[in-house]
């Protein structure tokens, strides 16, 4: 059985258990708090020396860490993957997207909103220019066509990017003038049985 390290918080973690739950796999999952440090601890750096979450640790021992990295694993033979070569490059595109231009703003603006407490005043500004940036990308990317890699069914990239997409309200972004990303959250959620 798999095991998955994770802070249920953490939209990262989030995306690994949803596929998870999306391919029918058995797993166990084990709570780690982030911010009380527990992926910082000698233990945990053993198993990861990255210290992030999530880690997946198969059932022969071996670990692997970085979500995108987890979702393209678990999903190897999968439609979520495309077999056509220019949307699965599509898709790849999204991927690393995701965690350089999107996640880095949005979901920083929401931890810091949630998390640590911070005012909407007290959030830089850069983030949420930033953040709105990449919701305009996405909003733009999802114009006439139903997923981020086109193609006619929703791939790891749209799974990747849900995760933060969904609470961006939470961090402080207004969702009203994105009607794509709206109602594209509704069909990944679908997609993948997301509660």
């Amino acid at each position: 059985m798999l095991t998955i390290h994770g802070d249920i918080r953490s939209g990262n973690c989030l995306k690994v258990k949803w596929m998870l739950d999306a391919l029918g796999c058995d797993y166990q999952w084990v709570a780690v708090d982030i911010m009380s440090g527990e992926s910082r601890t000698p233990e945990f750096l053993l198993l990861n020396p990255f210290g992030q979450v999530p880690t997946v640790v198969f059932e022969d021992g071996r670990a692997l860490a970085q979500s995108n990295a987890i979702l393209l694993h678990l999903a190897e033979e999968t439609p979520w993957i495309p077999s056509d070569a220019w949307e699965r490059a599509k898709m790849l595109e999204w991927l690393f997207w995701e965690q350089y231009s999107h996640e880095p703003y949005v979901a920083v603006a929401r931890f810091q909103r949630v998390y640590a407490g911070k005012s909407a005043d007290e959030v830089e500004p850069r983030l949420m220019e930033r953040g709105y940036a990449a919701l305009a990308r996405m909003e733009a990317g999802l114009a006439g066509v139903g997923w981020l890699a086109g193609g006619q069914g929703a791939t790891l990239a749209d799974l990747a990017l849900v995760a933060y997409t969904r609470v961006a309200h939470e961090g402080g972004f207004d969702l009203a003038a994105y009607p794509n990303i709206r109602d594209w959250i509704g069909r990944v959620e679908n997609a993948f049985g997301i509660q």
